[in-house]
Formats: structure tokens, C-alpha cells, sequence
């Protein structure tokens, strides 16, 4: 059985957001956001996976031998560097030979890499003095005390090379902080010629350098950063988890560097003097350019206001049947409803909490929160509904990496309004994105459960493409209830002495073993000359004992059809095996599987990736689109997104990005566009 390597994988995904910077025909803003988002999630795979790739290079330089262990596979090290390196010097060149002209082209000049206009160095020195230099903080380097020297992870910084009239064969060295993280990073300046410029907050802080150092003679100044592990191990949590966490995202910070990265025009031996300095190995040190941190360029401002610069606005679809319905809840009740974000509103998901909070006969809500909105209103509507009186018990997943602070914050807001909060299970995070409302009428009770693919969470519900099903169904609304019950328990949840769930698929429970089930069908129905088909649409597919059964599948002639998004190790080994990806305007985000059964189709949503930690490691949920009508829907839009030729890529055995072809003759497919344009049919 071939894997694909996950890292490779996952830089391929990457590779593949870069290229929509370099295409011509995505509008010149939106390109440049897509640099933005390479460079930050570059920044994420040095943080989280390049400390394990470091460490596993470490033990087989140290102890060849371990190759020979199943658990460690050769290093792949010099490949990842490589590949980093050789995206790299691609975005170099697609933001200075492309982007910038092009920019100008527009009337908008960024500064970059060039001296200054003469109009505009009076105000960016009184920019200067009135507005940056109280936040700096200038160190010298003394090199017998580095301790004394600390650098914050991903932060800016310029090492200044720096000789004084007294002894100007004597170099001395300064660090000085750029303060992006309190200054925006991009200030507009004064037009000239009817053109608009930019300048970085790096350039105002290098024409002023010498401001901080009189009586010095500035030689060079050289931009660094420095990447920390921030991988810490959540799973080893127990008794007082908050307190635990709390703690853990301080030490984050403080991680071991896993990437030391420079400007390539800094000389030599003040390169090695700093590794020295900062005890950087080797292999941690990255060559880079001027400007670090260009993520960042997802703020740039935008003085020109014409529409070919962004792409044209899509809003999201108001579902008329909803419109006007006077109680959302009562709807729910009545009949299933699934709502496709961001293509239609997700204003009904926060009107469904909204009125469960003041409904008089809704007694009990129940919801798990991963990834909770900085400003959210579902949490505000939960604290609405405790003090409405309401029993609201919430699980908050503390261990969501880069979003504990926030569902700290937010759990202990909630816990103060009287809301029951559930924190994180030892050695396992939830990541099922469920929630349960019960109402009371007299003896009759009612459920109505709220199941999706993302998290409930309405800031990116705007660009993430998810799937969220309301329903009432008897079944899955208990079985809902039973999972709540567990986490709340930790007690194994039994139903009349037989399996808990039948209508869901829980992770820990059965879900393995369902899909496994699904996929043996169609081997079956494959042997015995019927059709057999599977359709999956994941983020992320690495588990090796799922890629074993859609190989076996492949290999008996099931057609074995997926949309992956990132991180990829099936291979296209034969014929029956086809992976696609894209990446678009929306960050493709939905779980979706659909086995053919024969012709009775079976469709399924839900959390879950294919991955270790997903399957083995989490609470997920995935759920069955019982209604028709709503399978349909499902079935149409990933029917658009395997028939898209003009974003979507295929994925070779070398996880190269093969653009699909336009066979002659044929209309152009742009799924997210032709999404867009069913859903709004869909009222029709």
C-alpha cells in the first residue's frame, strides 16, 4: 500500500493557494490575499508539524536504526526544505515581478525594497517620531550575555550593524522590535502623479534608524524572525484543565525556535554570529527576504475603489420559506432544513439560538463550541437564554490550537451568567459541532437537534463552505442527547442493551466501523457486477487503515471518487481512484460521503476528517441526510464541484497540482460560482 508522505502533502495544498496568486485571472486584490494566506499558513506548518520533522531527523541522524521501527518513517527533511524553499522563491518573484507592476499599474505604489520618494520623507519621519518610536525598544547584543536577549515568536525585528566615529573598525550590533502587532503594518502616504503609495511599517522604522543611534554610523540593518514549537501536548490534561491550559498557552510562546528566518542580503558571519547568539541549528535557518511576515498583506489598503480589483460581490441567499415562517423552531419541528454557507444565510442558525433563548416552553440547550467568533452572538444568545432562566449546558473545547484564549475568555463569561460549562475530556478533544434544543409542552416534549460540518461560529461561516442541518428527526435527536449525556458523565452510554447509536456515527463508538461497513458493501456489490461508487469530500485524509479499504475498494472496481482539500497521502494508484481539489474565493471546509448502495444512495455529513487524530483521538459526529429533497441538493453541489473546470486540480502520484482541462466545446464550470447560482434557484 503506497501513502503519500502528509507533510509533502500538505505543502502541495499550499503550493496550490500560491498558484492562485500567480493566476491572471483571479482580480489583482484577491491575489494578493492569496499570498497572504501561503504566508500564513507557512508560518502555522512551521509552528505545528515542523517541530515533529525536526525531531524525527534528529533521531535518525542520531540512531539510524529507529528507521527500521513501523512509527518512523525515513526523513523527509531535506525534501520539505527543498520544496519550502523552492515556494518560496516563487512568491518572491509572483509579488515583485507580478504583483507589485501590476499594482502600479493600477495607481497604488507599495514600497518595496526601494528608496523613498523625496515628497514623502518629511512625513514619514514625523510619522516616525509621533507615532512609532514610543513602541521600540532597542537592544544592544552583547555577546557574552545572550540570555538577556529574548525573541518573541513570530515577531519583527531588524538587526542593526552599527560602528561609531571613535572606533569605526569596531562593529557593534542592536535589535530593534517592528511593532506590527500595535501599528498597523501599511500606512498611506501622500499621491503623487495621480499615484497612491504605501509604505511598510518595516521601511518607516529603517529611514529613521539612525534617529536611535546617534553618534553612530549605520553600516546595514537586516530583518529576522524567529518560529516557535507550538505544539504542546493538550493530551496529557487532567484534574483542573482550564488552569492547565491557561498555563500552556504561555509556555507556547516560549517553545523551542523550529525557524530562524533572514535576510538573504545579511553578510555571512553576522548570519553566524546570530545563530550563535540564538543557539540556531542549522537547520532552522531559512533564507528570506526583506519583509517577513507578509501575511500581513491581507491588510493592505486599497485607495483605488474599482470593482475588477476584488471579486464581485456574492451574497448570501435568503431562503424565502424561512422568511417567513413566524418561529424557526416550529419549522424545524415540522420538517428538516439544511442551510449551505456561505452561500445562503447563516443570520437563521443565530435566529434558531435567538429564539430559543426567550422561548417560554424551551426548558433545556445543549452545544458543543470548538472554534467560538471573537464577537460572538450564539454565545451571547446562550447567556441570554441562563438568564431567561433556561438550563444551557455547553461542552467549550480548551484545547482548539490558537483559539484556547478566546474559548477560554468566552467559558468563563458564560459561566458567570449561569450557563453549565463542560471543559475538555482528558486525552481527547471534541470536535463534533452539535447542538440539541428541548421544549416542553405539558407532558410532550420536543427535540430539535442542530448538526454541521464547521463550527458554530458566524465570523467564518462567511468564507468557509460548511453544511448545517436542522431537524426534529426522533432518532437522532436522542441519540444527540445520549452523546451530551456522555459528556457530561464520561459514562459509556448504554440504549436497551444494544449499541447507543444507529442513526448517528460517533467517533470512539462507531463510526469507524460504519464507514468501514459502507465501503465493504460496495466492495461486495463491485464483485457481484453491480454498480458501486464512493464519493467522499474531505479536508484532510491520512489514516492509513481508511486509505487500506478505499485501495481494496479501488482495486475491486469500486469507483473510489474524492475532493480533498489539503492534506492528501492516498495515491492515484489505478484507474478507479480519481482526487481533486480546490481552492477558491471560499475555503472549502465540508465533510461529505455519499456511497452508492446499489442505487439507494446513502449521504452523509459530519466533522470528521480521515485522519489519526480525528478517528482515534476526537469526539466527532457524522450524521445521515434522511430527506430526499435535501440529499439531492447535496448530491448537486458535489456533482458541480467534479464537474469544475476551471479551478479545481487533479492530484498525480507525485500530489503534483494538474489543472482539469476544458475539453473543447464545453462550458466553463467555476463550482463555487455554479454553487452560488443553484442555492439561488433553489427559492425558484
Amino acid at each position: 500500500m503506497s501513502l503519500f508522505d502528509r507533510d509533502l502533502s500538505w505543502l502541495s495544498f499550499n503550493y496550490r493557494v500560491l498558484c492562485m496568486a500567480n493566476d491572471t485571472s483571479v482580480p489583482l486584490y484577491e491575489r494578493i490575499k492569496f499570498l497572504s494566506i501561503f504566508s500564513s499558513n507557512l508560518d502555522e506548518f512551521f509552528r505545528v508539524r515542523m517541530p515533529a520533522v525536526l525531531a524525527v531527523d534528529h533521531l535518525l541522524r542520531n540512531d539510524p536504526a529507529a528507521a527500521g521501527n513501523n512509527a518512523i518513517s525515513g526523513s523527509t527533511l531535506p525534501a520539505i526544505q527543498e520544496e519550502i524553499s523552492r515556494q518560496l522563491g516563487e512568491f518572491g518573484q509572483t509579488l515583485t515581478r507580478d504583483l507589485l507592476p501590476a499594482l502600479h499599474n493600477n495607481h497604488v505604489h507599495l514600497y518595496y525594497n526601494e528608496p523613498v520618494h523625496a515628497s514623502h520623507q518629511a512625513d514619514i519621519r514625523e510619522y516616525f517620531l509621533t507615532r512609532v518610536l514610543s513602541f521600540l525598544q532597542p537592544l544592544w547584543l552583547h555577546l557574552s550575555k545572550p540570555e538577556e536577549v529574548f525573541l518573541e515568536n513570530n515577531q519583527l525585528y531588524v538587526v542593526v550593524s552599527l560602528s561609531s566615529e571613535a572606533e569605526p573598525d569596531m562593529l557593534k550590533y542592536a535589535l530593534v522590535n517592528i511593532p506590527s502587532n500595535q501599528l498597523p503594518r501599511f500606512t498611506e502616504l501622500a499621491p503623487v502623479d495621480n499615484v497612491f503609495y504605501i509604505v511598510m511599517l518595516d521601511d518607516v522604522i529603517r529611514e529613521n534608524i539612525g534617529f536611535i543611534f546617534p553618534g553612530y554610523t549605520v553600516n546595514g540593518c537586516y530583518s529576522i524572525k524567529i518560529t516557535r514549537d507550538a505544539e504542546t501536548d493538550m493530551n496529557e490534561l487532567a484534574n483542573d484543565v482550564l488552569e492547565q491550559v491557561e498555563t500552556m498557552i504561555a509556555k507556547r510562546e516560549l517553545g523551542i525556535p523550529t525557524r530562524f528566518l533572514y535576510d538573504a542580503a545579511m553578510p555571512l558571519p553576522l548570519r553566524q554570529l546570530l545563530a550563535g547568539f540564538f543557539r540556531i541549528l542549522p537547520e532552522e535557518m531559512v533564507r528570506g527576504g526583506r519583509y517577513h511576515n507578509l501575511k500581513d498583506l491581507m491588510d493592505l489598503p486599497m485607495p483605488v475603489k474599482s470593482p475588477q480589483l476584488t471579486y464581485p460581490r456574492q451574497p448570501a441567499v435568503n431562503i424565502h420559506s424561512l422568511e417567513t415562517v413566524p418561529r424557526l423552531l416550529e419549522e424545524v419541528l415540522n420538517r428538516d432544513i439544511l442551510i449551505h454557507a456561505p452561500y445562503q444565510r447563516y443570520d437563521y442558525i443565530l435566529r434558531f439560538f435567538n429564539e430559543a433563548a426567550l422561548d417560554p416552553t424551551v426548558q433545556e440547550i445543549y452545544i458543543t463550541l470548538y472554534r467560538i467568533a471573537a464577537s460572538s452572538q450564539i454565545a451571547n444568545a446562550l447567556i441570554s437564554a441562563a438568564r431567561n432562566g433556561k438550563q444551557v449546558t455547553v461542552f467549550v473545547e480548551l484545547k482548539a490550537r490558537f483559539d484556547e484564549a478566546n474559548n477560554i475568555r468566552w467559558a468563563k463569561k458564560m459561566k458567570a451568567a449561569g450557563v453549565k460549562i463542560i471543559y475538555s475530556i482528558p486525552g481527547l478533544k471534541v470536535h463534533a459541532k452539535i447542538a440539541l434544543v428541548k421544549r416542553r409542552r405539558g407532558y410532550v416534549w420536543d427535540y430539535a437537534g442542530l448538526m454541521a460540518t464547521g463550527n458554530f461560529n458566524e465570523s467564518t461561516a462567511r468564507f468557509y463552505t460548511d453544511h448545517v442541518l436542522l431537524t426534529a428527526h426522533r432518532g437522532m435527536t436522542q441519540e444527540l442527547e445520549l452523546l451530551f449525556l456522555y459528556l457530561q458523565t464520561r459514562e459509556q452510554p448504554v440504549r436497551y442493551n444494544y449499541l447507543p447509536f444507529k442513526h448517528l456515527l460517533v467517533a470512539q463508538f462507531n463510526l469507524v466501523d460504519r464507514f468501514s461497513e459502507m465501503i465493504d458493501r460496495e466492495i461486495a456489490n463491485a464483485r457481484e457486477g453491480k454498480p458501486a461508487r464512493i464519493t467522499i469530500k474531505l479536508n484532510n485524509l491520512q489514516e492509513k487503515d481508511m486509505i487500506a479499504k478505499l485501495y481494496e475498494a479501488s482495486e475491486a472496481g469500486v469507483e473510489v471518487r474524492m475532493i480533498v482539500r489539503s492534506i492528501c497521502c492516498i495515491l492515484p494508484e489505478n484507474s478507479n481512484i480519481t482526487i481533486r481539489r480546490i481552492v477558491d474565493r471560499y475555503l472549502e471546509h465540508a465533510r461529505i460521503f455519499i456511497f452508492h448502495n446499489n442505487g439507494e444512495e446513502e449521504v452523509y455529513m459530519g466533522s470528521a476528517d480521515w485522519m489519526n487524530r480525528n478517528l482515534h483521538r476526537r469526539i466527532e459526529v457524522c450524521f445521515p441526510i434522511y430527506d430526499p429533497a435535501l440529499q439531492e441538493q447535496l448530491k448537486e453541489i458535489i456533482r458541480l464541484q467534479l464537474a469544475d473546470n476551471t479551478n479545481a486540480v487533479m492530484l498525480d502520484e507525485n500530489m503534483y497540482n494538474i489543472p482539469v482541462k476544458q475539453e473543447p466545446g464545453s462550458t466553463p464550470v467555476n463550482a463555487q460560482m455554479a454553487i452560488h447560482a443553484y442555492v439561488t434557484a433553489l427559492n425558484n
